[in-house]
């Protein structure tokens, strides 16, 4: 079939294998380049398909030579739809790591599952002998309870009263008023058990029933702070309530691990142009101007910068920033003095799509938006019959 990008708003339909392998291809070599590193031998990724997820794995394996698992829950191809884009990118880092020789499985599966664990952490203990690093990468509308059956869903919204500002028009390309409305106890509470720690410390508990947690082992989850003027839209609101308990997890699992040498922490990173970050449209229009402002001042990071620093930090030099609360902080270039000041002028004078396209990033975002279903990247034939169906190979598909 064709493939031709299909949107709606911020949620894209279709994505093109061949430009997903094209540029997880390029990743690698991005990795590659930067040279060898110490890293971890073995690590597992829950959330491995896209975003930070995918960059620490390519960053551990390429970077490392580690073994990695990846679990991620994505549609496949059909021949008369496509996958998703993190169905194709499993599909090239399995190809890439097999090319490498290096070890690797892909599990496809619900992370939020009891089973999907239980597997998870049998094929860990069985084929790899354990793993030294658990990065938790999750970001997802929906959890089901594994006790209770009960489905909780996610929502972004404030905590007390609505709040108006400018926001990202995906459609148009433009600024528009969004008001975020406010949550309900019960939203708030629902957000927390979807986005918040439960889950992180229900991996660590199979993981170390199943001895597959190496003497030693470090575990991270992924925070967001962010900036104050906007912290009703996300470290005020359920997000950030949701951040929170993550937080004091990582506190609880660090306590716990320490007695065998191992450490829990939460690493606050900085805001990028990932699948999660595009369904926030605020935050979207917050990241165009944050990235044309430290692109301006020679201080730009993608997700491979950040998956790079991460692990240098666990495993190399410990050079990031480390708060009171024990977070990592690799958003220490986004909340500089200096940066902030810059985005926030920048914000006041922001007003339509050409008064945007002047501040911000505009036309880095639609590539980048573009790249994350394959679309836009140059050497692939967009005019070509390209088959939607791809395997995973050493995939294990959990149903």
């Amino acid at each position: 079939m064709i493939i031709e990008p299909v949107r709606r708003g911020p949620v894209w339909a279709t994505a093109h294998p061949d430009g997903r392998r094209a540029l997880v291809r390029s990743a690698v070599e991005a990795v590659r380049q930067r040279g060898p590193v110490p890293g971890p031998r073995s690590v597992l990724v829950i959330g491995a398909s896209s975003g930070l997820g995918l960059a620490v794995r390519l960053a551990a394996a390429f970077g490392s030579g580690a073994a990695t698992v990846g679990v991620c829950l994505e549609r496949p191809g059909a021949p008369n739809r496509t996958g998703t884009a993190g169905w194709y990118n499993a599909a090239a880092v399995e190809e890439e790591l097999t090319t490498a020789g290096l070890p690797g499985r892909t599990v496809v599966g619900d992370a939020f599952d009891d089973g999907v664990k239980e597997r998870t952490a049998r094929l860990v203990a069985e084929e790899f002998g354990g793993v030294d690093l658990v990065v938790h990468s999750l970001a997802a509308p929906r959890r089901t309870d594994p006790v209770t059956g009960r489905t909780h869903r996610s929502v972004i919204r404030t905590i007390g009263d609505p709040f108006t500002e400018k926001a990202f028009d995906a459609s148009t390309g433009s600024v528009r008023e969004l008001t975020t409305s406010a949550a309900t106890s019960e939203e708030a509470a629902d957000t927390v058990r979807v986005m918040g720690g439960d889950d992180w410390a229900r991996w660590i508990d199979v993981l170390d029933r199943h001895g597959a947690l190496r003497r030693g082992v470090r575990t991270v989850a992924f925070s967001y702070i962010g900036t104050p003027w906007l912290a009703p839209t996300y470290r005020d609101g359920t997000l950030g309530r949701a951040k929170q308990h993550l937080e004091d997890t990582a506190r609880s699992l660090d306590r716990r691990l320490a007695a065998d040498g191992g450490r829990a922490q939460a690493a606050v990173m900085r805001a990028l142009v990932t699948p999660a970050s595009q369904v926030m449209p605020v935050q979207a229009l917050y990241t165009l101007l944050l990235t044309r402002v430290t692109r301006e001042a020679g201080l730009a990071e993608n997700t491979g910068d950040q998956a790079r620093r991460l692990l240098d930090h666990l495993f190399h030099e410990p050079l990031a920033p480390i708060d009171a609360r024990d977070r990592i902080r690799l958003d220490d270039v986004e909340l500089r003095p200096d940066i902030q000041a810059e985005v926030h002028r920048r914000w006041e004078k922001v007003h339509d799509a050409a008064t945007l396209a002047e501040l911000g990033d505009l036309d880095a975002y639609r590539r980048l938006t573009e790249e994350l279903h394959g679309f836009g990247v140059d050497g692939v034939d967009y005019a070509a019959d390209t088959d939607p169906v791809r395997e995973i190979p050493r995939s294990l598909l959990i149903h």
